[in-house]
């Protein structure tokens, strides 16, 4: 018996410690959204192979002594691009049957004849094949990690210009065999340079924890590599808030991990609960849910009906001081808690209310206590690549913590403190969240036509990818 408890024990021990961490944000890209990288990536790889340098070629062949120099590429026909999915590794990039122009210039002397001039050549039947690995860097970063490359040119033809170009033509397959092979052997390391340093410094631009506002910051590092498959990539990230006066405090996430089955549109966002609830946690840490309301910020009318519900206390106490201003002071007592149900989300919120008359010249003399209970609609939205969410009230209600006779006393009060919290606190609330928080996109590729899901337990936002800038001028903006 011992024995068998001993073995459940270390079982479930073993599955506590190999349980994955549940992701906070959730991103897929699908093949869809390849489509429009596809076109991006071509431009690029154009781009990068156009700044192809070739060294300079010397030689001899029989009677006939040769200098190459000044070599060009002066265009490039690549074909439709191929950008895929391979599952468990990553991209693959590959175009076939292009082609590429170059030019050239010679030194050709051939016994006491010296000539020189433009050699005009095209390497025909032109495959390029990359494969990219993605992985998780140490960092959290998504980075990648290897290339692995192949190109090759089937054949390459050079038209001589000058006074001996018919002369030397056969020597022209000589010369157009060695500028093929210095061509196969420049492509793939421009394209290795282009991955591993160009992209990845973007990449390693998308920040992965950053500063929300004056109070609060956003951990968005991988929880592991990506899971990819030959329809999806799966970018599973920790999507924490934490409090900036205290980065290294964390909390566990228990909630529901955001699952995505859809892939009709070129990328998803999934967030889930806990996403939303260690926000509410790190400004609760960071004391700002907190309000005191007095003078010029009471409403006249909330004055006069705390002073009507309050007017035997103050006679009791000290009837000198009905004529003392009355405040208000709310505090939130514990973490708001994020409800997401197919129906919408929600934000419980509990409060204290302290109910005070301010003496002048002397501290603040307390009437009564009061416990409020609000829920808050919470509707999500996206714009670029910005997340926000605007606040509402929904329910309302506010119990003494002194007896139940003056709960009862308190109802009165309800309806107003209802309209107080919409015209007050609720913007406030709002003005805390207007400004959002960005996801890891890098700058330059946004979010359209977004459209937002509720599920149980996490948030769905379907969405297609925007260009506003080239891959090579988003890097080039890293880079200044």
């Amino acid at each position: 018996m011992v024995v068998y408890l001993w073995s459940l024990l270390l079982f479930v021990t073993m599955v506590t410690c190999n349980r994955e961490e549940p992701a906070g944000v959730r991103i897929r890209i699908t093949d869809k959204g390849l489509e429009m990288l596809k076109y991006e990536t071509l431009r690029f790889v154009e781009e990068e192979l156009s700044n192809i340098s070739m060294p300079e070629m010397k030689g001899k062949e029989g009677s006939f002594q040769y200098t190459i120099t000044d070599v060009k590429i002066v265009e490039l026909n690549l074909s439709q691009p191929d950008l895929l999915f391979q599952s468990d590794l990553g991209l693959l990039f590959q175009v076939k049957d292009s082609s590429i122009t170059l030019s050239f210039h010679r030194q050709i002397l051939y016994w006491f004849f010296y000539d020189t001039g433009t050699i005009n050549a095209s390497a025909e039947g032109v495959n390029i094949h990359a494969a990219l690995t993605l992985v998780r860097d140490q960092l959290g970063r998504l980075k990648i990690n290897n290339v692995t490359c192949d190109a090759n040119i089937s054949k390459m033809r050079a038209k001589f210009s000058g006074t001996l170009g018919r002369v030397y033509e056969f020597v022209g397959t000589f010369l157009t065999t060695g500028m093929r092979f210095l061509l196969n052997k420049q492509i793939c390391p421009a394209l290795n340079d282009a991955a591993l340093t160009h992209i990845n410094s973007m990449l390693a631009n998308i920040p992965v924890r950053s500063a929300v506002d004056s109070y609060i910051g956003i951990d968005y590092s991988l929880l592991r590599d990506p899971v990819v498959t030959p329809r999806s990539m799966d970018l599973h990230f920790k999507g924490m808030f934490y409090e900036l006066a205290n980065e290294n405090q964390t909390l566990e996430n228990v909630a529901v991990a955001p699952e995505i089955r859809e892939f009709d549109r070129m990328v998803y966002l999934a967030l889930s609960e806990f996403f939303f609830d260690s926000g509410m946690l790190s400004y609760y840490r960071a004391k700002i849910f907190q309000m005191h309301i007095a003078n010029d910020r009471m409403p006249k009318d909330m004055e006069m009906m705390l002073r009507t519900t309050y007017f035997g206390t103050i006679m009791l106490l000290n009837p000198s001081l009905m004529d003392a201003p009355l405040s208000l002071h709310l505090e939130v007592t514990a973490p708001p808690k994020t409800s997401i149900k197919t129906s919408g989300a929600t934000v419980a919120v509990t409060a204290n209310v302290l109910v005070m008359v301010l003496p002048p010249g002397q501290p603040p003399i307390r009437l009564s206590s009061m416990t409020m209970e609000a829920k808050f609609n919470a509707k999500v939205s996206m714009k670029g690549k910005r997340l926000s969410v605007q606040a509402d009230l929904r329910r309302f209600k506010m119990f003494s913590n002194q007896s139940a006779l003056e709960s009862l006393a308190l109802i009165p009060l309800q309806g107003p403190l209802k309209t107080m919290l919409q015209i007050s606190v609720v913007p406030l609330i709002n003005n805390w969240v207007k400004r959002g928080v960005q996801i890891p996109l890098a700058d330059g590729m946004d979010f359209i036509e977004e459209v937002v899901e509720y599920h149980n337990g996490y948030i769905l936002i379907g969405a297609n990818l925007h260009f506003s800038q080239g891959l090579r001028d988003m890097i080039q903006n890293i880079n200044q």
